[in-house]
Order: structure tokens, then C-alpha cells, then sequence
């Protein structure tokens, strides 16, 4: 398991959360104003400086639901409130593809723009000299985490890009990646690495090389168009799930129960990352709600599977600091303490938990 994976994990994953969110503001008339403020109060927490170090620090992954917790409570971080279904719903260029997107929505915002460039630096700083293998060690690793995950998503039913029991189609044509050559040859060497012999094969597809590598700078051309925004396309689209009741209960299962101490630590993550800098709305701005299924059935069906760890019951945001927050929260972080132990960079909740608690 590579400790590398969890900021691209994080991000990737946040960006596709935004395409989403941006598309339903769109698709639901939510006014302009609104909108915006939505997105840069979502990506401004998200991007805070300390918690983006933090997320850096090589560190094990967290399990698919205390990530989801996460996300949950990094969506509310505004005046924006999910209805409670909604929220149940590859390396680098991928990653810089989710950026330029991210920026692109907040291009009014000079602040949070500063914030998303220096994620970029970050990301180039830590992974722009890591071997092929070490790549392919996060490759699998987040294989791994989306394993046995077979959830219909519409959008993509319609392109045709996943089939009707969930699985992704694997192309035999397109474009390669840069450096891969053309399936069609299979060269032999012997012992000393000298070439003995050629056999050609066809491969059956249509492939077209990589007419030139894609950008890592801050601002440039990735070539392709995997981490692209789908939703920006002029279609009709549905961001609901088919089958939602029986997919979601799928998505919940887990093979594996998380460590309950991790648990608590990822909830309280999820709270201190809904408490940044965020102010409750007050006068001519009330919050509103947001659908991200198309009909208020498949909210209720996709309610009745939702995860018990992500009722709002749970754990309650509060939007602003006071004594009381503060002092229950020092008594969790007490409860947190190991002693005589030292602390590890690599800990899984600690070193987040206690940056967020310096904010």
C-alpha cells in the first residue's frame, strides 16, 4: 500500500464532487450570487493551507466511509444544506485536470485561487520525482480502495464509457498514453538483452499515439481528458443513480469495519473542517437546500440505505466557535492522547486533528 495516494485520492475525488455540485446549482436555477458563494466557500475550505500540509504528510488511507463523512460535512461548509440522500452519490494529470476545473469556478476569487495554486505546487513538489513504480504502487492502492464498487451512474450509462451492472468498458481503441506505443508487436530477448526475434498480432482496435506529453505546469495543455469535467458538456444530463436503492446499500457495505478510534477521529475531522471560517447566513441570504437526485423518490429510496455513521444526528456543525464547542472538543482530544507513545508523522487522525485544532 503506497502512503502517497490519499491527496490524490482526496482531490479527485473533491473535484468530481464539484462537478456535480456545479451542475445541479445550474440545473435547479439557484441564483448566480448564491451559486458562487456556494463553490468558493466549499473550495476555500478545502484548500486551506494547514489542512492541505497535513494531507501531504505520507500517511495509510482512511476507510471508504470515514472519507465519505468527510466529504459529507466538506459539502455543508456553506449555506448550501444537502437534502440527506444526496450525498451518496486517475495519476497526476488526472489530478491537474480536477484543478484547472476547480479554478475555473472560483476564476472571481483571487484568495481561494492563491489556495488551489498552491496545492498545485504541492502536488508537483511531492510527486514530480517519484519512479514509474512508485506510481504504480498508488495505482494499485487505489484500486484497491474501489474495489467491488459497481455504482450506475447515468451520465456515464449514457456515454456508454460503463455498462448496465456497473463495470467500466475497457477500450481497445483511443488514444495511448505518452511513450506507449502501438499494441501489435511482440519483441523477444535473450539473457544479454539483445532483440532475437519479432512477432507481429492484431490487436483488433484503433489506436493513435499521443501526439505530444501533457503539460505539468501550472497552467498548460494535459492532453487528455480523463479528470475533465462531463458535466460541461450541452446535454441533458441526470446525476441520479439507477437502481439508487439497491446500489447505495451496495456502496455501504464494507469488508472490513473501521477502527473505532479512527472513526471518532475522522468525525471530528469532518466537524473541524465544517467549522473553518465559516460563518452562519444571516439577513437577506437564508441557506437553501440542494437535490442531487432528479425526483424526490429516489431521495427518499436512497435515504431508507444511507449509512446510520452519516446521520445528521450524529454529529452536529456548529458554523461558529464558542466555549461550549471548545470545551468539548478539548475533551476529545484528551481522550486522543496516547502517552509514554510517540507521535508518529504517519498516524492516520492525530496530526491533522491537532492542526485543525490550532485554526
Amino acid at each position: 500500500m503506497s502512503v502517497r495516494t490519499l491527496p490524490l485520492l482526496f482531490l479527485n475525488l473533491g473535484g468530481e464532487m464539484l462537478y456535480i455540485l456545479d451542475q445541479r446549482l445550474r440545473a435547479q436555477n439557484i441564483p448566480g450570487d448564491k451559486a458562487r458563494k456556494v463553490l468558493n466557500d466549499i473550495i476555500s475550505t478545502m484548500f486551506n493551507r494547514k489542512f492541505m500540509e497535513e494531507l501531504f504528510k505520507p500517511q495509510e488511507l482512511y476507510s471508504k466511509k470515514a472519507l465519505r463523512t468527510v466529504y459529507d460535512r466538506l459539502a455543508h461548509a456553506s449555506i448550501m444544506r444537502l437534502n440527506q440522500a444526496s450525498m451518496d452519490k486517475d495519476v497526476l494529470l488526472v489530478t491537474f485536470n480536477h484543478l484547472d476545473a476547480i479554478k475555473g469556478f472560483i476564476q472571481d476569487s483571487p484568495t481561494i485561487l492563491h489556495q488551489v495554486d498552491e496545492t498545485f505546487q504541492q502536488l508537483t513538489e511531492t510527486y514530480g520525482g517519484l519512479s514509474a513504480g512508485e506510481f504504480q504502487l498508488i495505482r494499485q492502492t487505489l484500486l484497491i480502495f474501489f474495489q467491488d464498487l459497481h455504482i450506475r451512474v447515468s451520465i456515464f450509462l449514457k456515454d456508454k464509457v460503463q455498462n448496465s451492472n456497473g463495470r467500466f468498458v475497457l477500450p481497445v481503441s483511443g488514444p495511448l498514453p505518452w511513450g506507449t506505443k502501438v499494441p501489435g508487436l511482440i519483441r523477444t530477448f535473450n539473457h544479454k538483452g539483445e532483440e532475437v526475434r519479432k512477432a507481429e498480432f492484431k490487436h483488433g482496435g484503433s489506436y493513435v499515439a499521443a501526439p505530444k506529453e501533457g503539460s505539468f505546469e501550472l497552467y498548460g495543455d494535459r492532453v487528455l481528458k480523463l479528470g475533465t469535467n462531463m458535466y460541461s458538456v450541452n446535454r441533458p444530463v441526470e446525476t441520479h443513480m439507477s437502481g439508487a436503492s439497491e446500489n447505495l446499500a451496495a456502496q455501504t457495505q464494507e469488508s472490513i469495519a473501521p477502527n473505532p478510534l479512527a472513526k471518532e477521529e475522522l468525525n471530528l475531522l469532518a466537524r473541524l473542517i465544517g467549522g473553518m471560517e465559516i460563518k452562519k447566513p444571516s439577513g437577506p441570504e437564508p441557506g437553501f437546500r440542494l437535490n442531487l437526485f432528479t425526483t424526490d423518490e429516489e431521495e427518499e429510496q436512497a435515504a431508507l440505505t444511507r449509512p446510520e455513521e452519516l446521520s445528521y444526528e450524529v454529529i452536529n456543525i456548529q458554523a461558529t466557535q464558542d466555549q461550549q464547542t471548545n470545551e468539548e472538543l478539548a475533551r476529545i482530544m484528551e481522550e486522543f492522547e496516547i502517552l509514554d507513545q510517540p507521535r508518529r508523522s504517519a498516524s492516520k487522525g492525530d496530526d491533522l486533528l491537532a492542526m485543525m485544532d490550532e485554526l
